[in-house]
């Protein structure tokens, strides 16, 4: 290896947010982290959000608000039935009226 041309290794030592502290090997002597196994939701199994501009709040308001709107196939089905008939009745309407003008 070539002198003076690779960083310093340290012992470093990362410290998490939520207070953790784990030893390893870095070019730098201390490392803050925002998360680790310890804090980290995918491990906890909670549900931690860092929401700072309502960006959760805003998706979740749009969420609910397409899950109410959202008809379910029945409704659908129930919806394309009603049109049906309204449009049966009006053709059997216009018929009955075509015939009696023709008459």
């Amino acid at each position: 290896m070539k002198a003076e041309i690779h960083p310093k290794y340290f012992a470093s030592t990362m410290t998490c947010a939520c207070g953790a502290t784990y030893k390893t090997g870095s070019t730098l002597e201390k490392i803050d982290i925002e998360l680790c196994s310890a804090c980290h939701p995918f491990f906890t199994g909670k549900q931690k959000i860092l929401d700072t501009a309502r960006r959760v709040e805003k998706f979740t308001g749009k969420a609910e608000k397409k899950s109410a709107t959202v008809k379910t196939a029945k409704d659908k089905a129930a919806e394309r039935a009603a049109r049906a008939q309204t449009k049966a009745a009006k053709k059997a309407n216009s018929d009955t009226s075509i015939k009696s003008v023709s008459r």
